[in-house]
């Protein structure tokens, strides 16, 4: 696991308790024996924590809440429903949320789907576990990744500034009591993948909404936006 000394200083300054508690000092001794074992354990160690590296504490004005990470070999980088560039095709997960912010603002990523030109605006691309062995979704829950996740968003709720969290599914929404809502926005819809999508992901705006609230606050809004590859 890439140590926590190369994180943004002020993610090393707020998470020095969490890297120190029991529940990830026996994460990584699970990690390791896993590894050990000849599994294959994504995204890349050096990748695994991407979502702070991208976006430090002080930058974050959005959070957008994923899982875990995809379970295909070179898809997953550390960004909560990103892939690596020039993945295709796209997860199902990301085409619905393409989809929508199409619907929702006309916008085409179609073409891509790494998302870290958002992260570097302050979109902290988060999953709930930050890791997965290939080929077996959910495999790495409940092994301590919840309690660091659970500080993360703390941390978050600390600050000064206030954030919007996008919140799709279940699990996600597991979070909601760790955010003060008076002074942050939450914005809660069904999960983008196949199975709920058209059970309230579609429609839900999430991406207009978002840049409203932020420009409500007084703060820059995101260019969802993708650039297109050029010859």
């Amino acid at each position: 696991m890439r140590s926590n000394e190369a994180l943004p200083a002020d993610w090393q300054q707020a998470l020095a308790t969490a890297f120190k508690q029991p529940s990830m000092q026996a994460l990584q001794a699970f990690l390791a024996a896993e590894t050990a074992a000849g599994k294959l354990i994504l995204p890349p160690a050096a990748q695994r924590f991407n979502a702070l590296h991208s976006t430090p504490l002080a930058r974050v004005k959005v959070v957008i809440l994923g899982q875990d990470p995809y379970p295909t070999p070179g898809h997953a980088h550390g960004l909560s429903f990103s892939v690596q560039a020039g993945v295709t095709p796209l997860p199902r997960s990301l085409s619905n949320i393409n989809k929508e912010l199409h619907s929702d603002l006309g916008i085409d990523n179609s073409h891509s789907g790494c998302l870290q030109p958002w992260a570097q605006q302050g979109v902290l691309l988060l999953n709930t576990v930050l890791s997965v062995a290939a080929g077996q979704a959910g495999s790495h829950q409940k092994r301590g990744w919840e309690a660091f996740t659970d500080a993360v968003i703390s941390c978050i709720n600390q600050q000064a500034q206030a954030s919007v969290f996008i919140l799709w599914g279940k699990q996600a929404q597991q979070k909601t009591a760790l955010i003060n809502q008076e002074k942050h926005a939450i914005i809660a819809s069904a999960h983008p993948s196949p199975l709920s999508a058209r059970r309230g992901f579609f429609g839900s705006q999430p991406f207009s909404r978002t840049n409203q609230w932020l420009q409500q606050q007084g703060r820059e809004p995101i260019d969802w936006a993708l650039a297109k590859a050029t010859a």
